[in-house]
């Protein structure tokens, strides 16, 4: 059975595809577009789960929605292909992004995306969110100086999943070359060959 995506513009869902890609899967790509305005799903996505999120993915007779809970599964399912590493450190570090990327990196993302939207209003909270975004920032850039992907030596599902915020980050959130290291790993994310069939099946990415 082939997997459905449902795949949201601009999103968290591309990280699914890109995973997908990396596998070889065959799936089916149904695409909602934001409202201009409001830069809001659609409410057709609510036809498909009653949260109107993205992603959603229809496999094994399933409708499985949270990024890292898909991929888990997707790995899961390939023979823990792009999985935790053996070695035991590693394989802490990767359970520790898989969750990471969206427990802990995306909030101040969020809020900088909501002061942004405020004005003039939000213009006084700005400084304390970013700093808080630069502290994230600044020991990702240390972890990246010691070894070339977050979970080790190996490209896992764990910087996939990382790829989102960081380049949510170098999009409006002050990532730039000042910190060479997270700079380098996000192009060498951005040039693999999977990657860049995702674009092509996911369609226009702002953050690519």
């Amino acid at each position: 059975m082939t997997i459905i995506v449902h795949h949201l513009n601009n999103s968290r869902s591309q990280r699914i595809l890109w995973l997908l890609e990396e596998l070889g899967e065959p799936y089916e790509v149904r695409r909602y577009e934001r409202d201009a305005k409001t830069m809001r799903a659609p409410a057709s996505l609510r036809a498909v789960h009653p949260l109107g999120r993205s992603p959603v993915v229809e496999v094994d007779g399933h409708r499985l929605i949270e990024t890292g809970a898909i991929m888990d599964y997707l790995v899961a399912r390939s023979g823990h292909r792009f999985g935790a590493p053996a070695e035991a450190d590693n394989a802490i570090r990767y359970r520790q992004y898989m969750h990471y990327a969206e427990g802990s990196m995306m909030p101040p993302l969020l809020a900088l995306l909501v002061v942004g939207k405020l004005g003039l209003l939000g213009r006084p909270a700005r400084p304390t969110v970013q700093k808080m975004l630069d502290d994230h920032l600044d020991w990702l850039e240390t972890e990246l100086a010691s070894r070339p992907y977050f979970a080790g030596d190996a490209f896992t599902a764990a910087d996939m999943m990382m790829s989102f915020p960081l380049e949510a980050s170098r999009a409006r959130g002050g990532l730039d070359d000042s910190r060479p290291h997270l700079i380098r790993w996000l192009k060498e994310m951005h040039d693999r060959p999977a990657y860049q069939a995702a674009l092509a099946a996911g369609g226009p990415y702002a953050y690519a």
